[in-house]
């Protein structure tokens, strides 16, 4: 049995904006809570930024947040490149860096340099967004992956933590006001929350939290899945090479910051295109009561590249949720002209979206070749049918 997807391409960089003229890509989307037909995306965009650059170091390409809308489920779109929606502030001055926006502590702005990879999802019905951020840009990382060749030589400072000292990605949570949002009214549309994770661990990207609280060990708690780039640094992590989807479980959002949390890890490579890395793709879609849908990633290598697939996982009472369905063939990656042809070599379709529409159609927004915006779409009965013929026979 096969399944298909249909695709198509729905955005390319901007000629002439600054800020969205080299790549846009990586798209998050949300419906409106009362017209299902009208759909906010948030779309990952670069360009290239002479007045951040250091003195010796490369041009600094900042990435930044645009904003979308499509009023006729997903047809059409509208997308504003007058400004980002969300921007880093690029500030250099030392003094400035620092922000008292936690509880009982100081938060670095490690949104200073970079916003990428947005998840829009609801969390008891209200809606946030996750972003992976690093403190300062990085150059031109298509040519040269190094993240610590824009930083300004007081950023080395120990005080400051490996997080900012490595320039490594930390995802934070915004609440997001989405009738600002609807307005373009961006300065007062999204509201920092908390990391959703310590920064000084590990590099951390793909993180999401379910839409609801989970029965664990009898408590409700929240449950945030998160992909550490370097799983050897947490102790359940010893002995794993790939970043490995995690699940963390805490009361409060905050406690994910300060480390209070249970964390096991959920799902490791097992098939041969996730050989390299697997992380979550955006937040699960419950099926019915305690089962869940979670859309994933893996990456084989640099061949191979980027596919999406699905689990199917059902609630136990653990934070070791009981995976049902997970299939061994590659389900939805790169095979389009558009989709293969970028800056980078290796063949990528990365989805950060998903909606499932009244008429039963499942829209999916992705990168494509890390350069431009696609959506694809299938009949989620189909998807459904297809994921219901893969399940994991249980052991007797």
């Amino acid at each position: 049995m096969t399944i298909e997807f249909n695709k198509r391409k729905i955005l390319d960089p901007c000629p002439g904006c600054n800020w969205a003229d080299k790549m846009v890509l990586n798209p998050a989307m949300i419906a409106d809570p009362i017209d299902p037909d009208k759909i906010y995306l948030l779309f990952r965009a670069t360009g290239s930024c002479p007045r951040a650059r250091q003195p010796g170091g490369p041009l600094p390409y900042p990435i930044f947040l645009g904003f979308g809308e499509s009023n006729d489920g997903g047809q059409s779109w509208d997308f504003d490149f007058s400004g980002p929606a969300l921007a880093p502030r690029l500030d250099y001055a030392c003094e400035r860096f620092s922000s008292s926006s936690m509880r009982n502590g100081k938060m670095f702005d490690y949104a200073n340099g970079c916003i990428e990879d947005p998840r829009l999802f609801l969390f008891e019905d209200e809606p946030y967004l996750s972003v992976a951020c690093r403190a300062f840009p990085p150059g031109p990382y298509w040519e040269h992956d190094d993240p610590t060749q824009c930083l300004p030589q007081w950023a080395l400072s120990p005080e400051f933590g490996k997080a900012v000292n490595e320039n490594n990605t930390v995802t934070l949570l915004y609440k997001v006001h989405l009738h600002e949002l609807a307005k373009r009214n961006y300065s007062h549309a999204f509201s920092l929350v908390a990391p959703l994770h310590q920064p000084d661990v590990s590099d951390d990207r793909d993180v999401v939290l379910f839409p609801r609280r989970l029965e664990i060990a009898g408590k409700p708690k929240i449950v945030c899945i998160h992909r550490p780039k370097y799983p050897q640094n947490y102790e359940i992590g010893r002995g794993l090479t790939a970043p490995s989807i995690f699940l963390s479980a805490a009361d409060n959002i905050e406690d994910f910051y300060y480390g209070n949390t249970e964390t096991v890890v959920f799902a490791v490579p097992k098939y041969e295109w996730e050989a390299n890395r697997i992380g979550a793709s955006f937040a699960p879609l419950e099926l019915a009561d305690g089962c869940w849908l979670l859309p994933y990633h893996g990456k084989q290598d640099d061949r191979i590249g980027y596919t999406q697939s699905f689990m199917i996982i059902k609630e136990n009472g653990t934070l070791n949720l009981e995976i049902l369905v997970r299939p061994a063939e590659r389900l939805l990656f790169a095979d389009q002209q558009w989709e293969l042809e970028g800056d980078f070599n290796i063949p990528c379709l990365f989805t950060c979206a998903g909606i499932l529409r009244p008429n039963g159609s499942f829209l999916m927004g992705y990168g494509a070749a890390d350069r431009t915006v696609g959506l694809a779409e299938i009949d989620f009965s189909k998807l459904m049918g297809y994921l219901n013929n893969h399940s994991i026979p249980k052991l007797s």
